[in-house]
């Protein structure tokens, strides 16, 4: 009797699929386990291809989190410009674009990211982001009511906020006894205060 074992076969992609495939899984990764997880093994396991593949179109794993970084910047821009295009109160806009910040610094594990990115002097590897934030500076600074130099601090102050309570708000909340949510809330306000003083 033969035993025929069962092989899984591997998917051909276009390589711009390979990669977002790729980075989709990493972004899975990073969401449930953190950027420690974020193994060359780990991701290609994942992702459903083999680790040559990764390396084939990222170069190395740092190219991964580097190009996950992007990937995710790129996303909350456009999601930003979006919401800017739509019907509707300035204020409601502003509304809906602290909560996309906030939820993708927090939720989506960018905040983690980042700083692992800081740590090991890999966020040198972020070409896109530039180009993107100026996207954003561009578009908010022609609604006419502030400079492009406050509206790059404005970019500075909110990005900083999101960041923080993304990576430490929770743990810092539990520690000094406040609910789950709590740091997000308070940093919320302090840029919605931010953004009154410019105003004035």
């Amino acid at each position: 009797m033969s035993i025929v074992k069962e092989r899984k076969s591997r998917v051909r992609r276009a390589p711009e699929a390979a990669r977002d495939n790729i980075l989709a899984a990493a972004e899975r990764l990073l969401v449930e386990r953190g950027p420690l997880a974020l193994k060359l093994a780990d991701v290609a396991a994942a992702a459903g291809v083999a680790n040559a593949s990764v390396l084939h179109h990222f170069g190395s794993i740092d190219g991964v989190h580097a190009a996950l970084m992007d990937r995710m910047v790129q996303q909350l821009v456009a999601d930003v410009l979006a919401i800017a295009e739509q019907p509707g109160a300035r204020e409601e806009h502003q509304e809906a674009v602290v909560r996309k910040l906030f939820d993708v610094f927090e939720t989506r594990g960018a905040a983690r990211l980042a700083a692992w990115l800081e740590l090991t002097g890999e966020w040198r590897r972020l070409t896109h982001v530039r180009e993107a934030v100026q996207s954003v500076v561009m578009k908010r600074a022609s609604f006419g009511d502030r400079s492009v130099e406050e509206t790059e601090d404005l970019v500075l102050i909110s990005v900083v906020l999101a960041m923080g309570a993304g990576l430490f708000g929770g743990s810092l909340a539990q520690l000094v006894g406040k609910p789950g949510g709590h740091t997000r809330a308070v940093a919320a306000d302090v840029l919605r205060a931010y953004v009154g003083r410019q105003k004035t």
